[in-house]
């Protein structure tokens, strides 16, 4: 009887071996990923300040191992990206360049200082694939931080979702849930989000949790909103998000604002979410 005690202990032991392996190894192939993606951004940003120049229109290829279909597999735009993309008075910012080469999914630059979200953000038609791929198409548990292809980032539309997995080990989402401490918002306001096209700031509005509702509820849905075509529609949202929020924040809005949503996945009930709603202040 001890004899298969023993054998099983050490069993549970082994496979609590073999998946905390597994764990690891993925948590520093995605900070590998990280890091190699913010290096590339910033030399291209030193490129730029070296050596000045207009730049001229040039297709970005596609991803690795997409033999030109990335768009495709991936859910993706299948249009070149360039740097007229946006019409004759845009430019796509030269940080980006290096990485439209690896990814013309790429929309942004999610940043909220002083944490590790630090992550590029991709915008896609297909929200499964982005849930389990990493920037470079690869599967990943980690997957992307990515908007819907709904989203209206360049213009901008009244509200950009960001979606991101609420990792365990706090990477991407994973420390979102922070900000139910007052303590963190105070020293944690602000985030940034760079669009192709620009540099942006938001300041903190509202914190919450929510859930996926049945589609027969008449309850406030903050993911299903992005637009505000009238000032009742505004209204609507901002009583909304400012009742929901956990605390007073203490920053307001008025009609033609604009907002960032992040939102992650909560485990208070089945199928909860956890948002963090900020009002854009540059």
């Amino acid at each position: 009887m001890q004899r298969r005690i023993i054998i099983l202990l050490r069993l549970i032991f082994s496979l609590l071996a073999v998946i905390l392996a597994f764990s690891l190894v993925g948590y520093f192939r995605n900070e590998r990923i990280r890091e190699k993606l913010k290096s590339l951004k910033a030399a291209s940003e030193e490129k730029t300040q070296e050596a000045p120049e207009p730049r001229r229109e040039t297709e970005v290829s596609h991803a690795p191992g997409t033999s030109g279909e990335y768009s495709d597999e991936t859910g993706g735009r299948d249009e070149a990206v360039s740097a007229e993309t946006a019409g004759p008075e845009k430019k796509v910012s030269d940080e980006f360049a290096g990485l439209l080469e690896v990814n013309p999914d790429i929309i942004g630059w999610l940043r909220i200082p002083d944490t590790v979200i630090d992550y590029p953000v991709v915008r896609t038609d297909n929200e499964d694939y982005y849930l389990h791929h990493d920037f470079y198409g690869q599967n990943s548990i980690y997957g992307t931080l990515f908007v819907k292809d709904i989203a209206d980032v360049e213009t901008p539309g009244t509200n950009i979702i960001i979606y991101g997995h609420h990792m365990r080990n706090d990477t991407m989402f994973g420390s979102l849930d922070a900000y139910e401490s007052e303590d963190f918002l105070k020293s944690h306001g602000i985030i940034e989000f760079n669009t192709l096209y620009e540099k942006r700031r938001y300041r903190v509005i509202s914190v919450f949790r929510s859930e996926i509702l049945p589609e027969d509820s008449d309850e406030f849905r903050y993911y299903d909103f992005y637009q505000a075509d009238s000032r009742e529609d505004f209204d609507d949202f901002y009583q909304n998000i400012k009742g929901l929020s956990e605390y007073e924040t203490g920053v307001s809005a008025d009609y033609g604002d604009t907002f960032i949503t992040l939102s992650t996945c909560a485990y208070h009930t089945p199928e909860g979410r956890f948002a963090v709603v900020a009002k854009r202040i540059e």
